[in-house]
């Protein structure tokens, strides 16, 4: 699995439409995008201004393949004048334990 998470920061007066872009491409790539395993908007406990996305691919060929997609795009056409970053924070490869189960 290929994970990806990154922080944006968002003035209080953008939260809501920040929020709304956030979930519908959650939303649309769960539907749209079978290799997208996860997609999770959290806001930071001691910033409120401060939200990460956490997400997870099966690989990242797959995250490619999301960023090349039409809600990648749409997302950051509506919050490109509203947030700033991405900051990335997480990019790579979940290294799995082979003796758990």
């Amino acid at each position: 699995m290929y994970h990806v998470a990154v922080a944006f920061d968002v003035q209080p007066e953008h939260h809501e439409e920040f929020i709304a872009a956030s979930h519908a491409d959650a939303r649309d790539s769960a539907v749209d995008e079978p290799f997208t395993q996860r997609f999770e908007l959290v806001v930071d406990e001691n910033d409120p201004n401060r939200f990460y996305l956490d997400e997870v691919y099966d690989d990242a060929a797959s995250f490619d393949k999301h960023m090349a997609g039409p809600h990648f795009a749409r997302f950051f056409e509506r919050i490109g004048h509203i947030a700033e970053g991405p900051t990335w924070l997480i990019r790579g490869t979940r290294i799995i334990d082979p003796t758990s189960t």
